[in-house]
């Protein structure tokens, strides 16, 4: 058997395992056992040794368990709901107000959590109630909490990120620092949205009443206090790494410490909540690290067949097709894959096979500038797969969460604009990359 054959064997029976609902590293994990014994017998147990650690040593990696911390601290100490009061009293006045207020609600949770599931917890729980008590269009709540908490992916500090990183071989700081403008643009691209369509059909968004409007100023600036001290976390944590005075690791710590302590301070911190919060923080750490390490035996297989090489030789020589076709290629299958599988099952398939065929693409860019707007890119394509029907991994988060006068209908129908608008911003990042690379060239030249 030829080894390319070996390689598509391989990938269909990995596709074959996730389909039928086993566990994603015990799918990739077995495979690339499987695969690597019948290739090359007991000597391949040097296999998972070496990636094990490979990962041990990845001291970055110590940041996955400091960024979940700290989202969970924040949610479970319900510091979250001090951030939309805030929203609620500043922008209830405007019509479509208190969905602008989700949005921007859901960035700041973005960039103190890292993760999209955190950011749909706390719009279904706190955001959605009120929205729809407030006389909003119920596809209108269902598509902003849905595109809102998708930017959890994106906005540093991301998890996904950092796990792209690993696996790409990219430096994480300049990652996060791609993933700013391009985040903060989609988010400004939603909330036009709502402003627009709201502005032409104030009865999906109504402005709060002139009752509930009058506020003291006092009242108003002490919800302002209140509602700015998680955003002082972030720029605690984040300002002294751009600078350059910490490291990545040592920025994380930064960034759970200040979580912790601003809990402690505000009387939110419980025995009963640091115990979920640090089993919470355990349970994710250990799915991700199992997860990476399966993808990395996986890879080591494919590169030990020269599968990457065979794969770029098909597309570029025997198809003929050139850099930005396969790229399109490339970003379709993630929309596809996206239908049954998250971002991270996503990344740790397919990432062996296309992050170095991305780097050998003449696509107009430095090769190691290539992988960090190639990562832009992939985030941005998993979040619109996330919300692609029939199974999109947001979809069902919201159906769980939403009441029942939200059918899956309704959920359905609520996210094809804010795709659209998410296309949109992909398209303008594929066309401008500097979008994405202009922060990173700043901050480290």
């Amino acid at each position: 058997m030829s080894y390319e054959m070996i390689a598509i064997l391989m990938f269909s029976s990995m596709m074959l395992m996730l389909l039928t609902g086993q566990r994603v590293f015990g799918a990739i994990g077995g495979i690339a056992t499987i695969a690597s014994l019948a290739l090359w017998g007991t000597g391949s147990y040097d296999i998972p040794f070496a990636q094990a650690m490979k990962l041990m040593a990845w001291y970055p990696l110590l940041t996955l368990p400091m960024f979940i911390f700290m989202g969970y601290v924040l949610s479970e100490s319900r510091i979250a709901e001090d951030l939309y009061r805030m929203f609620h009293v500043w922008m209830g006045p405007v019509n479509g107000g208190l969905a602008i207020g989700t949005i921007l609600l859901m960035v700041l949770v973005s960039a103190m959590n890292g993760l999209s599931v955190a950011g749909m917890a706390i719009g279904a729980t706190i955001a959605l109630p009120e929205l729809l008590r407030r006389g909003y269009d119920k596809r209108m709540v269902s598509g902003v909490i849905q595109a809102g908490s998708s930017l959890g992916i994106l906005v540093p500090p991301s998890v996904v990120l950092v796990l792209y990183a690993m696996i790409a071989r990219a430096p994480v700081g300049q990652l996060w620092l791609a993933g700013v403008l391009p985040g903060l643009m989609m988010a400004a691209m939603f909330i036009l949205y709502v402003a627009v369509r709201c502005a032409l059909q104030p009865k999906l968004g109504p402005a709060l009443p002139v009752e509930e409007r009058n506020i003291p100023m006092a009242e108003k600036l002490r919800l302002l206090t209140a509602g700015l001290l998680p955003i002082g976390i972030f720029l605690i944590m984040m300002v002294p790494f751009v600078k350059g005075w910490t490291s990545l690791v040592e920025s994380s710590a930064i960034g759970a410490i200040a979580a912790f302590a601003l809990a402690i301070l505000k009387r939110r911190m419980t025995l009963q909540i640091f115990q979920s919060c640090v089993r919470q923080t355990l349970l994710i750490s250990c799915m991700f690290m199992w997860i990476i390490l399966a993808a990395l035996g996986f890879g080591a297989v494919f590169d030990g067949l020269g599968a990457v090489k065979a794969i770029e030789s098909f597309f570029t020589v025997e198809l003929g097709l050139n850099p930005w076709t396969i790229l399109i290629l490339m970003q379709v299958s993630f929309l596809i894959m996206g239908t049954f599988l998250d971002d991270t099952a996503m990344l740790v398939i397919v990432a062996p096979l296309y992050v170095p065929l991305v780097a050998k693409l003449d696509l107009g860019l430095p090769p190691d500038q290539v992988l960090i707007w190639y990562g832009v890119l992939y985030t941005i394509t998993t979040q619109i797969a996330y919300m692609t029907p029939p199974f999109g991994y947001n979809l069902f988060l919201m159906r769980a969460m939403a009441p029942p006068e939200i059918r899956l209908s309704d959920i359905y129908a609520s996210i094809v604009p804010f795709v659209l608008v998410m296309l949109l911003a992909l398209v303008i990042i594929m066309l401008f990359p500097q979008v994405a690379l202009w922060l990173p060239q700043q901050v480290y030249g």
